[in-house]
């Protein structure tokens, strides 16, 4: 049944963030920006309209949509049982299985707000995440080789204290529910309160929570569909984890329920078996970030016949982090006709390059804001306009960028600026055309093939090691990953030996043992004697990269 929305309490979003202001929020009501849609129902309509066409698969099985639909509603029956109601925030940290579809439409579809965390978190960030949601529950994926995610779980329901339980991916598989619970009814809050709560990459200690509405992201979602042509006959595979905003909603597998396609899931990144499974499906679109394609690029080089596997394909999406000129001018002979640039972030703004971009836009610019309703400015380090052209920091605002994060005020103060326009730390320049060109990021970020990093974190925790008297991490230019981080380290009892205790795989198992997530682990490791500072005794970071491309330029 429908449920029966909630208007008088006061909305989360207000509680734990900065909703819109009502003007804002009224004008894109008016503009039919926002609907009052929600996003549970996302795929009632091709549920009525083709309920055989199948919805979701994945390596594992299928769905139709009308079994889609009926296991949606079986779950949130589930969840309901199980004493979770509107507003009750989740941890969900599954892999790209059909279980990660049905349990987000779930729990939305109870009211309950589901947290989005990557398969690669460990128990810190999975902690500090659930502290800061205040979570509830956390669902987490079967046990693999290598992690026990019940294990680790169960440790956060220990150190949190408003956590009460936990469920794998195996029970979720197997829950069952009578006939009479699922006639319930839910009582849920308004289109303009929070559907979910997205991890941002952040420069400072651990992930902020990003708020998304259900009308926000509803918005976002249907304009990337008409950017994109989303049909009903579109195929779509996530092969990237899909709870990044990427390949949630650009258009996404999100976006693919709402025109009535089909998406397909895989857990697999092998070009080879990727390939397969384009074939296989006749994917038509496909999101990647570069390291991903450029694997993709060299696949097809040492294997020309698998080029033919490709030939469904009518949007090869590339995002996350830039993509340089020269691989997206393989991807173009690899496909040709195909590639699109998404450059976005998951509080808001999305720019698409069009299919009828003419080459030079498509490989030189990250595109052009997806909705008349983005407002741009770019400015200087004094918050002044730069002139046409010229380079400076991207402030964005507008219906599905969000105006503050989740209970982080000290956040919000530096992130926002007064009248609401989000700080997103890119440096880019503006074409006549509107087409957007990043050249750089101003926060002490690494976005290592579309994961960022927080360099302050990672500092942190390499300070605790015994053998490290300070550190510093930086990124640095790599053709793979677009960037990867450096720790340079200056050891305890510097100059004895360079190297003591704080070799890569000792750091990378410290790293471990401090339950940080695998990709925070440094790609290179370097070792000093003193840092250099700058006029007022500061650490150079700006000075260390220039280092370190100087040590590159002389080891080459």
């Amino acid at each position: 049944m429908n449920p029966q929305t909630m208007n008088s309490a006061t909305p989360l979003l207000a509680a734990g963030g900065r909703p819109w202001p009502a003007e804002a929020a009224a004008a894109y009501r008016r503009d039919g920006y926002w609907t009052g849609e929600r996003l549970d129902r996302i795929a009632e309509a091709a549920i009525r309209a083709t309920p055989d066409h199948p919805a979701v698969v994945d390596d594992h099985g299928q769905l139709s949509y009308a079994e889609l639909g009926a296991r949606i509603s079986r779950l949130a029956a589930v969840f309901s049982h199980r004493g979770l109601t509107d507003r009750d925030r989740v941890i969900l940290q599954l892999p790209n299985r059909i279980e990660l579809v049905v349990c987000a439409l779930a729990l939305m579809r109870i009211g309950a707000i589901p947290v989005y965390c990557l398969g690669s978190s460990r128990e810190r960030e999975l902690t500090a995440v659930a502290d800061r949601a205040k979570a509830v529950a956390l669902i987490v994926g079967d046990m693999t080789a290598d992690y026990d995610a019940a294990r680790v779980a169960a440790d956060v329901v220990e150190q949190v204290a408003s956590a009460r339980w936990v469920m794998t991916a195996e029970q979720l598989r197997s829950a069952s529910i009578t006939g009479r619970e699922l006639e319930q009814t839910y009582r849920v809050s308004g289109t303009d309160d929070i559907a979910f709560l997205q991890l941002s990459g952040g420069t400072t200690g651990l992930p902020k929570l990003i708020p998304r509405t259900h009308d926000d992201y509803l918005y976002s979602i249907r304009r990337s569909n008409v950017v994109c042509g989303l049909t009903p006959q579109d195929v779509f595979l996530s092969v990237i984890p899909a709870v990044h905003n990427f390949p949630m909603s650009s258009p996404g597998f999100l976006g693919v329920l709402l025109a009535g396609g089909t998406v397909v899931l895989t857990e697999d990144q092998l070009p080879g078996a990727v390939f397969d499974l384009v074939a296989l499906h006749r994917v038509t679109v496909v999101p990647l970030v570069p390291p991903l394609a450029h694997l993709w690029v060299n696949h097809a080089e040492l294997e020309p016949d698998a080029i033919g596997q490709l030939s469904s394909l009518r949007l090869l999406q590339v995002g996350g982090a830039k993509l340089v000129p020269e691989l997206a001018r393989r991807l173009m002979e690899l496909v040709p006709g195909t590639l699109q640039q998404v450059f976005g972030m998951a509080e808001g703004l999305v720019c698409y390059t069009r299919p009828d971009d003419d080459a030079d836009t498509v490989i030189g610019t990250q595109g052009r804001p997806m909705s008349a309703a983005d407002e741009i400015r770019i400015v200087d380090e004094q918050d002044r306009p730069v002139a046409s052209g010229h380079r400076g920091h991207l402030l964005t605002r507008g219906p599905y960028t969000i105006r503050g994060y989740f209970r982080s005020p000290e956040a919000n103060r530096q992130a926002f600026t007064e009248d609401g326009f989000y700080r997103t730390g890119d440096i880019v320049r503006q074409r006549a055309d509107g087409s957007l060109i990043v050249e750089g990021r101003s926060k002490d970020q690494i976005n290592r093939g579309g994961e960022k990093i927080s360099a302050e974190e990672v500092e942190d925790i390499l300070l605790a090691h015994p053998a490290i008297d300070d550190a510093v991490v930086v990124a640095e230019p790599d053709e793979y990953l677009g960037e990867r981080s450096v720790a340079i380290i200056v050891p305890a009892r510097a100059g004895t030996s360079a190297n003591s205790g704080v070799d890569r795989k000792s750091i990378a198992s410290h790293l471990r043992d401090c339950g940080v997530d695998v990709m925070k682990v440094p790609d290179r490791i370097e070792t000093t004697e003193q840092f250099p500072v700058t006029g007022v005794g500061k650490i150079s970071r700006v000075r260390l990269r220039t280092l370190l491309r100087e040590q590159r330029s002389t080891n080459a």
